[in-house]
């Protein structure tokens, strides 16, 4: 194409440097037609694979600007074929330009399979298998190991020296490169680890106190961990924190048959005591618990009968007292709600006494686990018990107002 150009230029009586010098701006222009043409053809091309097909690769591809990077690729290649023709009498701006086109044709390649690449990852994130995996990680360890064979490449197309020299070079900057990279070997060997332990995966909802986070995981990459937190906020912690620090993950419980209520009801400890038989009576009229006092009662009687218990103060033999008939009434109750699971563990007890009253600590799992139901479960649960109180003759503990 170009002795076209130079003959023709010639033939007119052109002389030989100024031939040259059009021709090389007539081959520029031609490529920058080339480009026009090849980016619309090949943007036009996936637009319409796109629209026919069902997959949502070739989005991906479009998304990641695959065409616009292929479309460069057209007049770089006239370049690199007509540059010796027309740049023959001047071989050293020859090398030094087919060094920079070749330089720049490696760096698009670099680009394409970067961009494939995300795209495979987009589209293998669509199965339920592999949604929860940190593929960003190994993405990244890919892209790395491609950025580093194609930046030597790169270099010695510049340069004109032998990919060895730079493979001697960077071994023997080993020890500054292992330190610049500290933390992505890190966050490598951090992401294998969670992966291969299946320690955290996307969606997990982690609390890890010391970094400020609570939240949901919604990605996992070779430097970091995104972690939307219930405020809305995102927490970013580095990768190998998530193997060298303690957290906490729910996915047991998400995965479980309930959510854990662990909740206390602080008793005024001066509200205890123990209950007589006129006491007692009206506590029968409490359905889930009749059957408890009566069955109870037999057992309290036979005791002090065989023992000869002096009943005439309360203290002696066996009684019931209003906090232990109040934490059978607890159990019952929630033995026999809807929205408890029975077959997990249910239980009302005492805690050691503190200065702020006597612990009763309700320990059970609710069916529903999401967050609201939940709360509006145990809420109306606790309403319930602190109404209670007053019928078994108990108080909770609160902080006078006075001085």
């Amino acid at each position: 194409m170009y002795s076209l150009f130079y003959k023709t230029l010639t033939k007119y009586g052109v002389s030989a440097i100024p031939s040259t010098f059009l021709s090389f701006i007539i081959i520029g222009v031609l490529a920058m037609f080339i480009y026009w043409i090849s980016a619309r053809l090949i943007k036009k091309l996936f637009n319409n694979l796109a629209i026919k097909t069902k997959s949502d690769f070739d989005d991906s591809l479009i998304r990641n600007k695959i065409p616009s990077f292929l479309g460069y690729l057209p007049p770089i290649f006239l370049l690199i074929i007509e540059f010796p023709y027309a740049l023959s009498n001047f071989p050293k701006s020859l090398a030094i330009l087919l060094n920079i086109l070749e330089s720049i044709t490696a760096f698009l390649i670099i680009l394409i399979i970067r961009g494939v690449l995300r795209s495979i990852t987009d589209q293998l994130r669509q199965y339920k298998i592999l949604k929860d995996k940190p593929l960003d990680s190994y993405l990244q360890v890919i892209m790395i190991f491609i950025w580093f064979i194609g930046i030597i490449i790169i270099l010695s197309l510049l340069t004109g020296k032998e990919i060895g020299v730079f493979l001697t070079t960077l071994g023997a900057l080993s020890a500054v490169i292992l330190l610049i990279f500290k933390d992505t070997i890190l966050g490598f060997v951090a992401s294998i680890q969670i992966t291969i332990n299946d320690t955290v995966r996307i969606g997990d909802w982690i609390t890890m106190t010391n970094s400020g986070a609570d939240g949901d995981v919604i990605s996992i990459s070779l430097s970091s961990v995104k972690i939307q937190n219930f405020d809305k906020t995102i927490t970013t912690i580095p990768t190998y924190k998530l193997i060298s620090d303690s957290f906490t993950n729910w996915r047991g419980m998400n995965e479980s048959d309930g959510r854990r209520i662990k909740r206390a009801i602080l008793i005024k400890a001066k509200s205890i005591k123990f209950l007589t038989e006129q006491e007692i009576s009206p506590l029968r009229d409490i359905q889930i618990l009749s059957s408890y006092i009566n069955k109870r009662e037999k057992e309290i009687n036979e005791f002090n009968q065989i023992n000869e218990s002096n009943k005439s103060e309360l203290i002696n033999g066996r009684n019931f007292t209003n906090l232990g008939l109040f934490r059978q009434y607890v159990n019952n109750y929630l033995t026999q709600h809807s929205k408890i699971n029975k077959n997990m563990t249910i239980m009302c007890r005492q805690l050691a006494p503190t200065p702020t009253g006597i612990p009763l600590e309700i320990y059970a799992f609710i069916s529903d686990k999401e967050w609201v139901i939940y709360e509006r479960i145990v809420s109306d649960l606790f309403d319930h018990f602190f109404a209670a109180l007053k019928s078994f003759n108990l108080e909770s503990f609160e902080y006078s107002s006075k001085h």
